[in-house]
């Protein structure tokens, strides 16, 4: 099974992308995506479903949004994460397909540092943490994938000295995502590439995609049940080269039978 990730950052704006990509050849079995920008109802379902995909979706409007696209019927198991407090932003949906726990994840920006929009990011992981946990505990063939928001060490950045006031690069942002690493899950994508940088998302602006001025925040974590049936795994460029793009592109995983 071929499960990828990819930040649409607008699912109207990206529709003709999105569909392109659901029919390659090789196209992925499941497709998470973050950032659809649209209430359900505004979801290009019939296009999914006529380029062979199922799709269950948690929208909002203007911001966020997350989605799982599979050729297999999808069990949905969980939308938003627990303990929320009312949080109202769709960032999390969880699904069970074909025997695989799938989740997509949309993790909070978190800029600019200090303020609540920061300590929001940081509130969010702890959930995040907390419900990976749970989920790790199921002993079951888990994939979490989206964008976390977080650029997890200097290799997985272009210049880590340009970026240090980032929130992707805070310290506290980096300590969030090494206590879901620390649970025992694999970044399916570092696992197999050591030292490839592995970027998955380029500003707009100053030329960042031409010059590869790039970062690595789009992941899948891979329970020990998934990872030890990894056999692959890559960013696919070509999206963000395209006319009009999202500033993200996909990266994915295979996993044998």
């Amino acid at each position: 099974m071929k499960v990828a990730t990819w930040n649409v950052n607008s699912v109207r704006a990206r529709k003709a992308h999105l569909i392109e990509y659901l029919r390659a050849d090789g196209a992925p079995d499941v497709v998470l995506l973050q950032e659809l920008k649209v209430e359900e109802a505004g979801f290009p379902r019939a296009e999914v479903e006529e380029a062979g995909y199922h799709a269950l979706v948690s929208g909002q409007k203007t911001y966020n949004g997350v989605a799982i696209l599979s050729r297999l019927p999808a069990a949905e198991r969980m939308r938003g994460l627990p303990d929320g407090d009312g949080d109202s932003q769709a960032r999390y949906l969880e699904a069970e397909i074909g025997g695989l726990v799938v989740a997509s994840v949309y993790a909070p920006n978190g800029n600019p540092v200090g303020t609540e929009k920061f300590a929001y990011k940081l509130a969010w992981m702890e959930r995040m943490a907390a419900r990976a946990a749970a989920l790790f505990e199921e002993e079951r063939a888990v994939v979490i994938g989206g964008d976390w928001n977080v650029c997890p060490t200097a290799r997985d950045v272009w210049d880590e000295r340009a970026m240090a006031s980032d929130a992707l690069l805070q310290p506290e942002s980096r300590a969030a995502w090494r206590r879901l690493i620390w649970q025992g899950w694999t970044d399916a994508f570092r696992a197999l590439h050591a030292d490839e940088a592995g970027y998955t998302y380029w500003d707009y602006q100053a030329g960042a995609w031409p010059r590869d001025h790039g970062m690595r925040i789009d992941h899948l974590l891979l329970s020990p049940h998934a990872a030890q049936r990894l056999s692959a795994s890559s960013v696919d460029r070509g999206p963000r080269g395209k006319d009009s793009p999202s500033d993200h592109t996909p990266v994915w995983c295979a996993l044998t039978d």
